[in-house]
């Protein structure tokens, strides 16, 4: 079965969040299992030099956006049995971010049909083109409405995989005839149009054989008005094509046993090498070094989408009590600004990185006894999969993949993964922490089972790819 994966990020090439982590491991996971698996992304400039010396070019032509004539160039890398397509344009991927700018539907626009240009000029004809988010959704249309004429790309099957359905691409109705050279029948029959203008990743929706998110919750989240983002109609109209897989995480690159970025490795046999990474974390965060007090991380972006508004709202009453709290991200100026507050007025308690420092992020998972992650809407969520891998108990707001994933704390049954509240409030957040902070201080017996359970839940690629396959097959008979 031949793959096309079509997305905006991937890595170790270039990402921005969970998008770029699954791009960049489950075609990988694929691969092992006898897919024929192929990558697409833009050429952005700010690919690391190792990987621009290994790719080859393979060959170049020009692409009409509308009316304008714009080089592309393919370049070609293959790792972990993976080909990888770079789409090259300086105009539109020389930029200091991937995303972000006002002609980001241009851009898109660009790469869209560049991809689908790009599989006749260098025969490359997919079973199934995998795209994701918005910046790629228009392909299942484009295939459908503006190249149906080439008998080729007909039996072409598309997935559309949704990481994030706030991100919508929403632009003028005017974008069809001048990125897409096409007229506006489907804009006027409703099929592209939302609102007053085109949504990429409405039409996506329509368009595409298959839809999937990335967990079971977050796809029925969506189909609601309070997580669907005006989405939620069109989704409850194509239930019946829409499915959650949930994301793993890179087993290799997350494993406390063999992590090089750690001080010291440990396994759920040997939990020793886990009181000297936080006795590192304390020293490196200029913290007391005290094994008796729990410490919780915190490694995100700084947005109100994380729930930091109920952090902040509770934060002078947890550093009342005798803990430690660190926190790695970037974000928000507001609550950058708040945190850094905090880690001016407790110094010996709590430590503000605004920052990003991927060692640092694997030091806090190694090294914390507990990692706080509120979500207001988390699609799914890696951060929580990598701190059970790494034995530190998450405390979360239920929903969407934290749900899926975490195995709230029972009292009475003494089992779980973490710890878990089901009300959006700073009150449940708080109530939750305690119940934590509270089993870590009177109940050490407990918490290392919970530790040893979470550490001994299964978050890789393996069965999520499977369902993936299964997916493919069921779309294609085979």
């Amino acid at each position: 079965m031949k793959v096309l994966f079509a997305a905006a990020e991937c890595a170790p090439f270039f990402k921005t969040g969970g998008l770029g982590d699954v791009i960049g491991a489950l075609p990988k996971e694929l691969a092992k299992k006898g897919a024929k698996l192929s990558v697409v992304l833009p050429y952005f400039t700010k690919i690391p030099e190792s990987f621009k010396e290994q790719c080859e070019d393979l060959t170049n032509f020009y692409v009409d956006v509308g009316w304008r004539h714009q080089y592309c160039g393919i370049k070609r890398l293959v790792l972990n049995d993976v080909t990888y397509y770079f789409i090259e344009n300086a105009y539109y991927f020389d930029r200091e971010n991937l995303y972000g700018y006002e002609d980001d539907g241009e851009r898109f626009a660009y790469f869209s049909l560049a991809i689908i240009e790009m599989l006749e000029k260098i025969d490359l004809l997919p079973d199934i083109i995998h795209v994701n988010d918005f910046h790629t959704a228009m392909i299942p249309f484009l295939l459908k409405e503006k190249y149906q004429w080439i008998e080729a790309y007909r039996s072409i099957k598309t997935v559309l995989t949704i990481h994030n359905i706030e991100f919508q691409g929403a632009y003028s109705q005017d974008l069809l005839p001048d990125f897409f050279g096409m007229g506006l029948d489907r804009y006027y029959d409703g099929a592209a149009r939302f609102g007053d203008g085109v949504n990429y990743l409405k039409t996506g929706i329509l368009y595409a054989d298959r839809v999937n998110t990335v967990s079971p919750s977050y796809a029925e989240e969506i189909k609601t008005p309070e997580f669907g983002f005006g989405l939620d109609g069109v989704l409850r109209l194509e239930q019946e094509k829409l499915t959650g897989i949930l994301n793993g995480i890179d087993y290799e690159m997350n494993d406390p046993e063999t992590d090089k970025s750690i001080p010291a490795n440990f396994s759920i046999n040997d939990l020793s090498g886990k009181k000297k990474n936080k006795e590192a974390l304390q020293m490196k965060m200029e913290l007391p070094i005290r094994d008796d007090v729990p410490l919780i991380g915190i490694v995100s972006r700084l947005t109100f989408q994380k729930g930091f508004q109920l952090i902040l709202d509770e934060l002078a009453k947890l550093l009342e009590k005798d803990v430690q709290l660190v926190l790695l991200g970037t974000g928000d100026p507001g609550i950058e600004h708040s945190f850094n507050y905090f880690s001016e007025h407790y110094p010996t308690k709590f430590k503000a990185k605004i920052t990003f420092d991927v060692d640092l992020a694997q030091l806090i998972y190694a090294g914390s006894d507990l990692f706080m992650m509120p979500s207001a809407t988390e699609p799914c969520g890696l951060s929580q999969m990598i701190a059970m891998r790494y034995g530190t108990l998450p405390i979360v707001h239920e929903i969407g993949g934290l749900k899926d994933t975490v195995i709230p704390f029972n009292p009475v049954s003494k089992t779980g993964t973490g710890f878990g509240f089901s009300d959006f409030s700073s009150y449940y957040l708080l109530y939750s922490t305690n119940m934590a902070i509270d089993l870590y201080w009177n109940d050490q017996k407990t918490w290392i089972q919970l530790m040893e359970t979470a550490m001994a839940k299964d978050f890789s690629w393996e069965k999520s790819s499977r369902l993936y396959l299964d997916l493919y097959e069921q779309m294609v008979g085979f």
